[in-house]
């Protein structure tokens, strides 16, 4: 337990022996990663080897992405332990989300890596179609961001139920911010891509750009608050 909270030190973990929520969970989150592999067959021939190896990098997106999503949750559950009817439902559609946008979220890696492997791959389409396909995107990285807002949100309106400390109470909010930031990003690039023309629509993909300054924001502010706590 001493290892797996390094870097969260600042809240007591809640949650006992992993819950069938979680034990769930876990299992959707594995079968959305069968998903990026699955239409992929066992190489016959060598050429169809150096085929399947130049989806790595795309794999390798869809991989940490995923990743990133399932850190969340696990945090979150570790943090605060709640198995309540609307942290179930909450939870639900994080999970509908995740399943769902999977192969979207496998297009759109397929078609970013596809120049620099050198091929197209299978992945092709339209220039027309570029900003509905950064639509759809964008809404399920808002969608993702703002679910996971409103667990914290949740989290927090119980602080007192979960006797929260005041550290606790203010890193809690800070995540809400966190996320509720990563939600709005979603949602200006949707709008960019709807607004571009459809040859500039890929320009709304740069607003991802902000995801490290929100980070290093986060990063920065949590410090200010342990330190602020700390000297009290």
């Amino acid at each position: 337990m001493a290892w797996d909270k390094r870097g969260d030190t600042s809240f007591t973990w809640r949650g006992g022996e992993v819950s069938r929520l979680e034990g769930f969970s876990d299992a959707v989150f594995g079968f959305a990663l069968t998903l990026l592999v699955v239409s992929m067959e066992v190489p016959r021939t060598f050429d169809q080897l150096v085929h399947a190896m130049k989806g790595f990098f795309g794999f390798a997106f869809c991989f940490v992405m995923l990743l990133g999503v399932w850190e969340k949750h696990y945090r979150f559950f570790r943090r605060f332990g709640l198995q309540d009817g609307w942290t179930m439902t909450l939870n639900g559609l994080v999970l509908f989300v995740v399943v769902f946008y999977v192969y979207p979220l496998k297009f759109l890696s397929t078609l970013m890596f596809a120049g620099l492997v050198g091929e197209p791959g299978d992945a092709t389409m339209r220039t027309e179609d570029n900003p509905l396909l950064l639509a759809i995107y964008g809404c399920g990285f808002a969608t993702i961001f703002a679910l996971y807002a409103a667990l914290y949100l949740y989290a927090y309106r119980r602080r007192s139920e979960l006797s929260m400390s005041p550290l606790e109470v203010a890193l809690t909010r800070n995540e809400i911010l966190r996320n509720g930031l990563m939600a709005g990003l979603g949602l200006v690039s949707v709008s960019l891509a709807e607004l571009l023309p459809p040859r500039l629509a890929g320009l709304s993909g740069f607003v991802y750009f902000c995801i490290g300054i929100i980070e290093a924001w986060h990063g920065a502010a949590a410090g200010r608050l342990r330190r602020r706590h700390a000297a009290t």
